[in-house]
């Protein structure tokens, strides 16, 4: 009786940078909510909100957030995803950026 074995699968060669942009994404949205939580003391005491009210502001932050997530990802499916994610991703260092720029009050 002969035994034959079937042939060895070709190795796959893979770029790295689907993961790092991949990972990148999710490291900027994970980023985001801790930033955040931790601007929440001074977002409370400048809106002069009380804990719940606080709480309601994050919460809305955050399902808007998410449905913006899932808006991108049905254009992204429509129109090519690595595309998408890059503006997306532009777009969102751009407003982060200009949220977190500093400015004096008044001017």
């Amino acid at each position: 009786m002969t035994v034959t074995s079937a042939p060895a699968p070709a190795a796959r060669t893979s770029s790295p940078w689907p993961l790092t942009v991949i990972l990148a994404g999710q490291f900027m949205a994970v980023l985001d909510v801790s930033i955040v939580n931790v601007a929440s003391p001074v977002i409370r005491s400048d809106l002069g909100t009380s804990g719940s009210g606080l709480q309601m502001i994050v919460s809305g932050y955050t399902i808007a957030y998410a449905m913006l997530l899932v808006t991108g990802a049905r254009l992204g499916g429509r129109h090519g995803g690595r595309r998408l994610f890059l503006y997306g991703l532009a777009g969102f260092t751009a407003a982060s950026l200009a949220c977190g720029w500093p400015c004096r009050p008044g001017s």
